[in-house]
């Protein structure tokens, strides 16, 4: 059985969330799981369907987790639980804290401030618990999303999705979305699977430049154990088509970043 959905390359939430797709089918299953990128589509062969997946997520649900780390965050974050790193209810339970990674998680971390992750995870996940969403297409699932606790409030997503870059700076677009309240929409399987991801998958660093970063395609079966190798490009097959993107601040306080659109450098396992 595979799971095929379909995924836009050059943009790194998508990536990242389709190896966070791989992760929950590889920790859904005792029997290996292998997965590749097929042109505009991710494929991954698991026994379980789309639904299973996501419906165990949802069930398993999330839960902050309080660690002196946190404390790391900016004033605003510190203290408030933020930045906490964040207990996936899968079996076996993943834990999330690559944004404490003090190397290159902080470049990638995109939200800061008053915006709180664990909260901001919990709305993406609820938002995607409809399995009639579980479609290949649920990465183009497009809604404004809101606070299950608080359902008049909307939440903002992280700005993992590339799509929401173009728009996330009020430069941009001539005015600040937030001041005026408007409800904007968000890519929330995107989103929160892009959160798993980047747990196990890394981008990796581009010399010299601050915040950009390649990660790479692959077109042929591989497990879990070797993608995050092949994905960040340490480990060169063939088949890998290398990207690069921007871990881009989108306000003028340079806090908020975005994960801007990817351009293609490389074919074939070439750098």
């Amino acid at each position: 059985m595979t799971i095929v959905v379909d995924v836009d390359p050059t943009n790194p939430g998508h990536f990242f969330a389709a190896c966070g797709l791989m992760e929950l089918a590889s920790r859904a299953s005792k029997a290996p799981i292998f997965a590749r990128f097929d042109g505009p589509a991710f494929v991954v062969d698991t026994p379980r369907t789309l639904t299973e997946l996501l419906c165990g997520l949802v069930d398993g649900g999330l839960r902050a987790v309080d660690t002196e780390e946190d404390a790391h965050g900016d004033d605003e974050e510190a203290g408030s639980g933020a930045a906490a790193p964040i207990e996936v209810g899968t079996k076996p339970p993943l834990l999330l804290d690559w944004w404490q990674d003090v190397r290159h998680g902080r470049d990638l971390k995109l939200w800061a401030g008053t915006m709180n992750g664990p909260r901001i995870a919990q709305a993406m996940l609820s938002a995607i618990a409809d399995p009639a969403l579980h479609t290949g297409r649920i990465f183009d699932h497009a809604t404004v999303v809101m606070d299950p606790e608080s359902p008049s409030k909307k939440v903002e997503p992280f700005y993992f999705d590339a799509r929401r870059a173009g728009n996330a700076s009020s430069r941009d677009v001539g005015f600040a979305p937030n001041d005026l309240k408007l409800e904007t929409l968000a890519f929330p399987a995107v989103e929160i699977l892009c959160l798993i991801g980047l747990q196990r998958f890394r981008p990796w660093p581009v010399p010299e430049q601050r915040r950009v970063f390649d990660y790479c395609t692959w077109s042929e079966w591989l497990p879990i154990l070797v993608a995050p190798s092949v994905a960040c490009g340490i480990v060169h097959v063939p088949s890998t088509t290398r990207y690069r993107f921007e871990s881009w601040f989108r306000t003028s306080q340079r806090k908020h970043k975005a994960f801007k659109p990817a351009r293609l450098i490389s074919q074939g396992g070439l750098s």
